[in-house]
């Protein structure tokens, strides 16, 4: 097999399994976001955070990585995916929580829905600032490369990360405060939370994100500022 085209496979199957990776990481997010925790960070701060935010930030790692390699196309490409794989688990789950329960089944009605039953509002809001959050990302993380003309890893990786995650914390909680599904006296408790928490993950993911870079840039051959769709002989040119 000619060595463009191995990598060319190489390389959307790479692709595919980021988006799996990230389309379940966002839909499971949405399914458990109504159990809340306590997180004692050292002494230093205890978290009230819901469950849904432990596979979120990992959405934005990957849609960093694929905006960094891929470039800001395909990147978006994965953010749609994500979206309308969501609003089908949502279609689902109100088809399930419409259907009646058997006198045997082991999960009643009425726990069905206490589970369930606030997903469609919150997946709503959630979708609303997901898009909106993963949109303001890409394109900040693309001003930065740009900007620094692909210098800074770790400037871009943040800058766009840590905004993005403000404006989506922001705009969920208030959705899900305008849906009732939580107080409005919770709202500045959880944004504080919730976002200093998305920080502390943008912060640690770096090295992260600077190896995996480094392991595709070496393994496609990119140098530099290079995408894998401006490599001759790669299919998505």
């Amino acid at each position: 097999m000619d060595e463009s085209l191995k990598k060319t496979i190489q390389a959307e199957r790479l692709y595919l399994i980021l988006a799996a990776l990230f389309i379940a990481s966002l839909v499971s997010g949405n399914l458990i976001f109504q159990k809340f925790f306590h997180w004692d960070f050292f002494g230093i701060h205890t978290f009230e955070l819901s469950v849904g935010i432990l596979p979120y930030p990992i959405t934005f790692l990957i849609t960093d990585l694929i905006a960094e390699i891929y470039g800001k196309r395909r990147a978006n490409q994965v953010v749609l995916a994500g979206l309308g794989a969501t609003l089908f688990m949502l279609l689902i789950l109100s088809l399930a929580n419409w259907a009646p329960a058997t006198d045997w089944s082991p999960i009643n009605n009425e726990t069905f829905t206490k589970v369930f039953g606030l997903a469609p509002a919150a997946v709503a809001a959630s979708m609303i600032a997901y898009l909106f959050a993963q949109l303001v990302d890409i394109r900040l993380y693309h001003f930065w490369k740009d900007y620094t003309n692909g210098k800074h890893l770790w400037l871009r990786n943040n800058a766009s990360t840590m905004t993005s995650q403000f404006v989506d914390t922001a705009s969920v909680l208030s959705l899900l405060c305008l849906f009732d599904a939580i107080e409005w006296e919770l709202f500045w408790p959880l944004l504080w939370s919730g976002f200093l928490f998305k920080v502390l993950v943008a912060a640690c993911d770096t090295p992260i994100l600077y190896l995996l870079v480094y392991l595709c840039k070496r393994h496609f051959g990119l140098k530099g500022n290079e995408e894998i769709r401006q490599l001759e002989g790669f299919t998505n040119k």
